[in-house]
């Protein structure tokens, strides 16, 4: 049995990613902003560092791996929220269970998206990556949803590629997924919107494999990145969309 943290497992991918990891005989630490065994508000600072000193307590016995999962979509009233806790709820708390991780050689799987790779606005990347949280979040004013989630997603993943070498040293491998279309809640309700729902149903019929992801295929992909099986798999970014990214990058 190894223990495992992990954001935003009270909905969605997240509620399957624990499920998947606690059916394989795990103990998951769970944290959301309710319905978790710590409730925590990751789109500020204090949220963060008091989730971190909990999931320390909660993991005397070590910890094996930690899972950034927790973030918000694109169609968000407050696009401020997406740059607070797509990138800086996950890579904050990366950064505070490092040697925690490290103590234990651990493994930590970030929930990109496979929107990641889409043109989007690079001072906004940048701020994100060089940690101006009030910058990013200003820079939302101007942005649409969607570029503004994507580029949360672009920032988080080329956090991962450049930060790699360096937890790995510590034995911790950063690694991510990329899922597409996934059939949640949050997704479900966008594609009920009377404005966004016929674009996203038409979106889903471009899947190569003909179908949405469900949060299952994204928890078995988690599941794998953590796990021994994965061991040389450092600084990689999998993309689990049905073969979207691929018909749209050739």
């Amino acid at each position: 049995m190894k223990t495992y943290a992990l954001t935003g497992g009270a909905s969605g991918i997240g509620a399957a990613i624990k499920q998947q990891l606690l059916n394989e005989g795990h103990k998951v630490i769970s944290v959301d902003i309710k319905d978790a065994d710590i409730e925590a508000d990751l789109s500020s600072s204090e949220g963060r560092s008091a989730a971190i000193a909990a999931i320390v307590t909660a993991a005397n016995d070590g910890l094996d791996g930690f899972v950034a999962c927790a973030g918000v979509g694109s169609h968000i009233e407050n696009l401020g929220l997406i740059p607070r806790v797509n990138f800086f709820g996950a890579v904050e708390l990366v950064e505070g269970l490092r040697e925690l991780l490290s103590a234990s050689k651990g493994a930590v799987v970030l929930i990109s998206s496979n929107s990641a790779p889409m043109e989007t606005d690079a001072d906004y990347v940048d701020s994100l990556l060089a940690g101006d949280e009030d910058k990013a979040v200003e820079r939302t004013a101007a942005m649409a949803g969607q570029a503004a989630y994507s580029g949360s997603k672009q920032a988080l993943t080329r956090w991962m590629r450049r930060n790699n070498a360096g937890y790995a040293a510590q034995g911790v491998r950063l690694n991510a997924i990329g899922p597409g279309y996934t059939r949640t809640a949050m997704s479900a309700a966008v594609e009920q919107d009377p404005v966004y729902g016929p674009a996203i149903k038409e979106f889903v019929a471009t899947i190569p494999l003909q179908r949405p992801g469900q949060p299952e295929d994204m928890a078995q992909a988690v599941s794998f990145l953590l796990g021994d099986a994965a061991s040389f798999i450092s600084g990689s970014m999998l993309f689990v969309d049905g073969g979207h990214d691929a018909l749209f990058r050739p």
